[in-house]
């Protein structure tokens, strides 16, 4: 009993602790929120940003005031915590029927050419002279999906000088890249001379948000778009197995990944039940619509992705604009290199399978 009046005097006390943090962020993230329509009504459509780069940005310009003892507690939970409860929440959006449905031959292909892009984002870090942990986050970033595998795998990588910075440089990167691609992958797709199913496989396979994912796939055709999803929610899938090989790997490697840890198992047992409950609801629509299960769903999903979008404003908050202009060509390079290697092993791969 006095043990639990002890903890009952304290959780107000951690909860004042935290909450400047917290709303301070959530603040960012919802003016984001509210920036993305605007920005795209003032430009009249021309000129569109996902939330989660505004919510970025936002934090970055706001760093100053952030830096303030007050707000550091509550960010750090934001980006510690919070993160993993959104990411985990992930494994709602797949179901291993339509995984199954890929064929051997396209999941083998994609396993592979994901786990080479996370070890060439290492070796050329390496090579660049930058930190391994930086050449993990783009290697993951290239390999699962952009922001999310940047944020989960900063989870487990340990912390440095410049985390925060390549952190933030990683998210920004996997949005430029992803619109590019979006534009530019599809005409190659063509030139190529892929089928819809090839091209879905390519989509879904390289082009590393899911937003852009959608937009390149179903601008070509349904089939493509359709194929692009599925391919792209197997490369989420893996996000699990991902992070904490790449944990894994940082704990091996001794007293210099000593801060390293894989992440709490309370993270991947959610992952992988909620993709459990998921394929279970797939092969059951009328227990599903029963249970109101789609709008279970939708808010648990949006849930999560307001998890994402405060963990990347608090992210921002504590990322100085000057670090990043700090970062230098060698940044550049290897995401450029984890990039055009994952693109060439699917293409490659892909014409080995015809």
């Amino acid at each position: 009993m006095a043990e639990a009046t002890l903890a009952a005097q304290r959780e107000p006390g951690v909860l004042r602790l935290l909450a400047p943090g917290v709303a301070l962020s959530t603040a960012v993230a919802i003016a984001a929120y509210l920036i993305d329509p605007l920005l795209k009504s003032v430009s009249g459509g021309r000129v569109s940003l996902p939330s989660t780069v505004i919510a970025l940005i936002v934090g970055v310009l706001l760093h100053g005031l952030a830096r303030r003892a007050i707000f550091q507690p509550g960010m750090v939970w934001c980006v510690k915590v919070m993160l993993r409860y959104a990411i985990g929440v992930l494994g709602l959006r797949i179901a291993i029927g339509d995984i199954i449905g890929l064929g051997a031959g396209v999941a083998v292909l994609v396993v592979i050419a994901m786990g080479c892009t996370v070890s060439c984002g290492i070796w050329l870090a390496r090579l660049m002279d930058r930190d391994v942990g930086f050449g993990a986050l783009v290697g993951a970033a290239n390999a699962v999906c952009g922001a999310s595998a940047t944020l989960a795998t900063a989870t487990v990588v340990p912390d440095y000088r410049e985390k925060a910075a390549d952190i933030a440089f990683a998210v920004v990167m996997a949005n430029l890249v992803s619109t590019l691609a979006m534009v530019v992958y599809p005409p190659l797709c063509v030139w190529l001379g892929f089928s819809d199913h090839e091209t879905g496989v390519m989509l879904g396979a390289t082009v590393h948000d899911m937003a852009q994912v959608v937009g390149a796939g179903y601008g070509v055709s349904e089939a493509v778009g359709n194929t692009a999803v599925i391919v792209k929610l197997f490369r989420v899938f893996l996000l699990l197995p991902i992070v904490l090989a790449i944990g894994a790997w940082f704990v091996r490697q001794g007293a210099h990944a000593g801060a390293a840890r894989v992440p709490v198992p309370m993270f991947a047992i959610a992952f992988l039940a909620l993709c459990v409950v998921n394929s279970v609801m797939a092969a059951q629509p009328g227990v599903a619509a029963a249970l109101s299960y789609p709008a279970i769903k939708y808010w648990i999903g949006e849930a999560s992705n307001w998890g994402l979008l405060i963990a990347i404003a608090s992210l921002g908050l504590g990322t100085s604009f000057g670090a990043i202009l700090k970062l230098g060509w060698r940044h550049f390079a290897v995401f450029a290199g984890c990039t055009i290697l994952i693109l060439a092993l699917i293409v490659g791969g892909l014409h080995l399978l015809r």
